[in-house]
């Protein structure tokens, strides 16, 4: 299976040797996490083999490497991903069930890397696998957060944020370089050359990104803030304790945290600051790197393909001519040329409040180079092309603008997405620079979200098919002739209902609550947002709950409603849903007459490891996002890939889904992208919608009324008087179609021979939805970078 390939007992030795010298422990005093550590390193030894080769051939190859920036790396846990890329995962249970321990128990010690939020973090971690499976030479560009984004807990049903703890433990995949360090400078002046008044150091952290197979390793390399004087001892001296430390403090606060809140002056400094230092750090990386191979920086471009992920890296454009000219020498007009060159940028939003915007003032105070090479941007912008549109506009520097004009490519994430990205947000630009703007739908990689998390289905699909679509996962349509075969529908059924217990019973460990595995499991998990339109799902709920306390004798689909994600600190409304959820599901678990056939729970702290509970147990896929708002969604490929049926509107990924799924396998509800501007036009569209819908305004009622809030009856008025006056995201307008839609998924739902065919059909037209077929697309149409992998896969 493998180029890599370990007995039980040799895996075993390493074990305990890393146990003894590596940790200091015998086996007798040994803890769950000291035994976790010694595999994980045990394992990590068999990655450095792949990984010196793969980047011994890549140098020898002397071609371009593939270079993705990115805030976000939501890798997960590594422990299980390596041991399945490597093929040591019976290897592992065999030499730790030798040793009295359980895999499981000890894969499950591992904390989450706290490197992202939702679905921007986790495409950058599907993509470095595909990168490293497809055998493409690249490196990872992001920020060792300390701290995260942020430990969700409730408290009375609010959301509370704490600090992240994940490195409170060793982090044993990663490798310190400390002698690959860079100084990063902020504000001062410039008088012919930048002085900053302020420096940090950049200093590098690598973990090895394994392949499938063990064939091939990139690198993801890390950055953490150092300062420069790493402590004040005459400040110290003097009695001045807190002083001595502030340089230390300033400069670790640029690797805390994860979006800071950007609500005070100081958060947006902040934030500035950090997308400027991993920027900074990671192109002085690239240019190091290409310097040392000895090539003319005339050809950077030849070797160097940089993709920006999101406007975070935008900076990206002016800080590598900056480089170019300042350092290196180059002529400014060519310096622009060499840096588009190199540069592409993949847009992820369709909201124009999410492209993001800096004030001219605190712009020009912390990077005031970077401001002089923008404006000399612009104007060269400006004299080829005509155009109207500015960088700088309206006191701020607009990086949305300034990553589409520094890129030799801009790509949208969906086929819809990408056409009203031509349409919208940069139309104007589009007709600038007809042809820039090209499609890559997203994808996901099939190791993680199927194979690793799915093992009963899985092994399914081994004895059905082979082995052979962990790699190549259009395979998976040969899975479509076996449908119609009802001893393989009753495999597949049993595989899910197989996950739906592990779930169950991971309920009762995690938050107490007793669920029946033989109800429909239908799940909501993204980051908590208006457009997201969690609202409109708990507002649904109500509605369903009130048609059974109605009708209690009725025959009812029992249902578990599951929700996860977290709410940007700062976000006022997203956190109130939180909480109406959560106020909501306390009512109704507790209620006689529904909590057989109706319960709502909300698990905190969601992340990549809960996904990876939640997904393979999932019989309905909850994508209802306001259509023309999202620009693609990975979860909904996870969803279908492991066999869930999708409730959902024409909007993003869910538009390609529908299609290459069937859409009478997809239950389909809400106005089109087109019909939502249109309705946005019309007089008091949300108060007409509410009135027509008596489903709608009596939860709405329900609500105001205080039903969900005993003791602080209005807690939820900011919440309803939102629909009537500022509804934006048409939840009104949409919410009588979602409900009948859900009352078809009821009925659908009891036709079990029927929903299993749906189900299985799901996961055997998901192939296209792979996170290597991007990266392919990617590679061809954007990078022009091949595998360096042989035909063989060696």
């Amino acid at each position: 299976m493998t180029n890599t390939t370990i007995a039980p007992e040799d895996l075993q030795k390493s074990i305990l040797q890393h146990l003894e010298k590596s940790l200091g422990k015998d086996t007798q005093n040994a803890t769950l996490y000291d035994w976790r550590t010694s595999l994980s390193l045990a394992l990590r030894d068999l990655v450095v083999d792949p990984w010196f080769r793969s980047t011994r051939k890549t140098y020898e190859a002397a071609g371009k490497r593939v270079y993705y920036l990115s805030m976000e790396f939501l890798i997960g846990r590594l422990l299980e991903d390596v041991a399945i890329n490597l093929g040591a995962e019976d290897a592992s249970r065999k030499a730790l069930a030798d040793l009295g321990l359980e895999y499981d128990k000890v894969v499950r010690d591992e904390p989450d890397a706290a490197l992202g939020n939702g679905g921007l973090g986790r495409l950058a971690a599907c993509f470095l696998d595909s990168l490293s499976t497809l055998g493409i030479p690249a490196y990872g560009y992001g920020i060792r957060y300390e701290h995260g984004l942020f430990e969700q807990h409730f408290e009375d049903g609010r959301q509370i944020e704490v600090a992240e703890g994940w490195l409170a433990q060793r982090h044993t995949w990663e490798f310190e370089r400390p002698e690959v360090t860079y100084r990063i400078g902020f504000g001062g002046h410039v008088n012919g050359n930048w002085e900053p008044a302020e420096t940090v150091i950049a200093n590098a952290y690598d973990t090895p990104i394994l392949g499938w197979k063990g064939r091939w390793a990139n690198t993801l390399r890390l950055w953490s803030a150092k300062p420069t004087v790493l402590f004040d001892l005459g400040s110290f001296n003097r009695g001045d304790l807190v002083g001595a430390v502030v340089p230390e403090a300033l400069a670790r606060a640029i690797s805390r945290v994860l979006y800071p809140d950007d609500t005070t002056e100081a958060g947006k400094e902040l934030r500035l600051k950090q997308e400027y230092f991993f920027t900074s750090a990671s192109l002085q990386d690239i240019v190091r790197r290409f310097g040392s191979e000895g090539y003319d920086i005339d050809t950077l471009a030849d070797h160097v393909a940089i993709q920006l992920n999101d406007t975070h890296p935008a900076i990206a454009g002016p800080e590598l001519i900056r480089l170019l000219v300042d350092d290196h020498g180059v002529e400014m007009a060519r310096a622009i040329e060499i840096a588009r060159d190199c540069l592409a940028y993949t847009n992820h939003t369709l909201l124009p409040e999410a492209l993001e915007r800096w004030d001219l003032g605190l712009f020009a105070r912390t990077l005031p180079r970077h401001l002089q090479i923008i404006e000399t941007i612009e104007a060269d912008h400006l004299s080829r092309t005509g155009s109207h549109v500015r960088i700088i506009e309206d006191h701020s520097v607009k990086m949305g603008e300034l990553a589409f004009v520094m890129a030799h490519c801009v790509n949208g994430v969906s086929a819809l997405h990408s056409e009203l990205v031509k349409k919208t947000v940069f139309a104007d630009l589009n007709r600038d620079y007809p042809g820039r703007i090209i499609n890559q739908t997203n994808g996901v990689t099939p190791r993680r979200w199927l194979y690793n998390c799915n093992a009963p289905l899985r092994e399914l699909i081994n004895r059905t098919i082979g082995e052979n679509w962990v790699d190549d996962l259009d395979q998976l349509k040969k899975l479509e002739t076996h449908v119609s075969d009802a001893g393989f529908l009753e495999d597949f059924m049993a595989a899910k209902q197989a996950n739906k217990k592990r779930l169950a019973n991971w309920l009762g460990e995690q938050v107490g609550q007793t669920v029946d595995p033989a109800a429909m499991f239908d799940i909501q998990i993204k980051r908590i947002h208006e457009y997201k339109r969690q609202f409109m799902n708990i507002l649904e709920t109500i509605a369903h709950w009130n048609e059974i306390r109605d009708n209690p004798n009725g025959d009812w689909t029992p249902r578990l409603k599951i929700f996860g994600g977290k709410a940007a600190p700062g976000y006022f409304v997203a956190k109130e849903i939180i909480h109406l959820i959560n106020d909501v599901s306390r009512v109704i678990n507790t209620d006689p007459v529904t909590r057989d056939r109706l319960k709502v729970i909300y698990p905190p702290n969601y992340n990549v490891s809960m996904a990876e509970v939640l997904i393979p147990a999932a019989d309905l896929s909850e994508q209802i996002s306001t259509a023309g708002k999202e620009a693609s969604g990975t979860g909904n490929m996870k969803f279908a890939l492991n066999g869930a049926l999708t409730i959902g509107t024409l909007d993003g990924a869910n538009v390609e889904i529908r299609e290459r799924v069937g859409e009478e396998n997809f239950f389909l509800f809400g106005l089109t992208a087109e019909e939502v501007v249109n309705r946005r036009t019309q007089h008091d569209f949300s108060r007409t919608a509410i009135a027509n819908s008596p489903h709608l305004a009596r939860v709405l009622n329900q609500i105001a009324d205080g039903l969900f809030s005993a003791g602080d009856p209005g807690r939820y008025h900011g919440l309803v008087t939102l629909l009537y006056e500022h509804d934006y995201f048409l939840v009104t307008c949409d919410f009588d179609d979602y409900h009948a839609t859900q009352n078809k998924v009821d009925t659908a739902f009891v036709d079990r021979r029927r929903w299993s065919e749906m189900a299985a059909l799901n996961t055997a037209r998901s192939g296209w939805f792979s996170s290597d077929r991007t990266i392919e697309g990617y590679a061809k149409d954007i990078w022009n970078t091949p595998s360096l992998l042989d035909k063989s896969g060696s």
